[in-house]
């Protein structure tokens, strides 16, 4: 290749090349790379800092870096001499690594790049689990680490394997859902059922195929599946070792027939926890908790899905706001997040810009079709401005119309019933009828035409 074309393209040729190199950089795992001081200096402060500071640093050719692993090193080499990073060099093994490496070099471009390539390409899709698990471990847990926060909202507990998120990366997530209300729209006995799965998957074999059997999932429980009563391997250690994440487990969450059916018997939850629980529902009676998704839902948890709309909607303001563009007929949005087991689940829509007949609701992901209208389809159930509500192609007359700008639709979507309604600027007005049996797994949705523009957030006040 002839050089002097693309400073870019000649400066990769220096990435690690003992020819052009005065340093070696030895890193974790003793591998040893080569660099160019003075171009690292020129492009990191901590690595100015290092190799310019008077000391021994500055006269020696070799500098150790224990805490960096030399795959992460050789992304941030790649950066610092080609001022970019190709989103392919990224990969499952190394990309906490190169993050973690970005944030001790200082190097805020990378760690936002890194990010950015985790959403675009199939990381964040395929290996969310296992890259909570590593940078769980690599990192602290702060609240501006945001490729942490970025695998917390995309962890769904409903789907990983055992084995494939560890009790680090386990306990970071339902830490940051418990007290921080960041929402993982998983049951409450499914976040204790697989937490305890898992624990004891990490003790032993047996333990892991007992727990197997004695906790049925959520779906099951519906059917009214029953156990008999096995001894647990390890009960003790299990015990101990589920201790830290019992802390970040609400246990009043859970049904009350359910507790002391399955997980009371188990003898791995401390009794005090237990009879708090007893207690509380008999001194309350608040059944509508019991059974419940991770609530109140946050304004981290509802924003449009660029991957689930029509090809003539745009989605701004970080998944905020949905707008049809100029040649836009219906077409379909959804949220990212899935709502389903049990719960009641609320959430405001901002008609910003209204259009002829918009439309607010919820769909299923199966056999939806996002380039026509919503309520055309069998899996949509819609409320228009208009005021009627439709699915299937069936109308019935719900409400006022509501054809003005700034229009604020609350839904209501009750998954213990299957039921749903809706609330306009305030008014709550009944249960849709004929949507008595809604399917198990629903995401909010919204039907728009030119100019429409809506905004999605969390219900923002307690209506009348």
């Amino acid at each position: 290749m002839t050089r002097g074309y693309s400073l870019e393209q000649d400066l990769r040729l220096l990435i690690n090349n003992p020819k052009y190199s005065d340093v070696e950089i030895l890193c974790e795992d003793e591998k040893k790379l080569h660099a160019c001081r003075a171009i690292l200096a020129a492009r990191s402060e901590v690595f100015d800092r290092l190799l310019y500071n008077g000391m021994k640093e500055s006269h020696e050719n070799q500098i150790t870096f224990p805490k960096i692993s030399s795959s992460g090193m050789e992304i941030i080499l790649e950066y610092i001499y080609s001022g970019s990073v190709k989103e392919e060099s990224l990969t499952k093994d190394n990309t906490v690594e190169a993050f973690y490496a970005a944030d001790y070099f200082q190097l805020s471009d990378l760690q936002d790049f890194i990010v950015k390539a985790v959403k675009n390409t199939n990381l964040a899709k395929n290996y969310s689990p296992e890259l909570l698990s590593k940078i769980s471990e690599r990192m602290p847990s702060t609240e501006d680490n945001i490729l942490l926060n970025l695998l917390v909202e995309e962890v769904s507990l409903n789907d990983i394997e055992f084995g494939r998120l560890s009790i680090v990366g386990l306990k970071y997530l339902l830490s940051i859902t418990y007290e921080k209300e960041k929402p993982i729209a998983t049951s409450e006995y499914e976040v204790f059922r697989y937490s305890a799965i898992l624990t004891a998957k990490q003790i032993s074999n047996d333990a892991y195929k007992t727990l197997i059997e004695l906790l049925p999932t959520f779906k099951q429980l519906e059917n009214s599946i029953k156990v008999e009563k096995k001894f647990i391997t390890d009960r003790q250690k299990i015990a101990e070792e589920l201790e830290p994440l019992v802390e970040f487990i609400d246990f009043k969450r859970i049904k009350p027939q359910i507790l002391a059916d399955f997980i009371e018997p188990l003898e791995i939850i401390p009794d005090k926890i237990i009879s708090n629980v007893y207690r509380y529902v008999a001194l309350s009676n608040d059944l509508n908790l019991c059974g419940s998704c991770r609530e109140p839902i946050n304004e981290f948890s509802y924003v449009w899905d660029d991957t689930a709309c029509g090809s003539k909607l745009i989605i701004e303001d970080d998944g905020k706001t949905v707008q049809a563009s100029n040649d836009c007929s219906h077409q379909n949005v959804r949220a990212k997040i899935a709502l389903e087991d049990k719960g009641i689940f609320e959430w405001d829509v901002i008609i910003e810009k209204t259009c002829d007949y918009a439309w607010v609701g919820v769909c299923a992901s199966e056999n939806f079709d996002y380039e026509s209208f919503a309520g055309d389809q069998p899996t949509g159930w819609v409320l228009g401005s208009s005021g009627k509500c439709c699915s299937n192609k069936v109308i019935y007359g719900y409400c006022p119309p509501f054809k003005v700008d700034g229009a604020r639709i609350t839904v209501h979507l009750d998954m213990n019933k299957r039921t749903c309604a809706f609330s306009i600027n305030g008014t709550k007005y009944p249960e849709v009828i004929g949507w008595n049996n809604l399917p198990s797994k629903l995401y909010p949705v919204a039907s728009l035409c030119h100019p429409g523009r809506f905004r999605i957030l969390p219900r923002q006040k307690k209506l009348n």
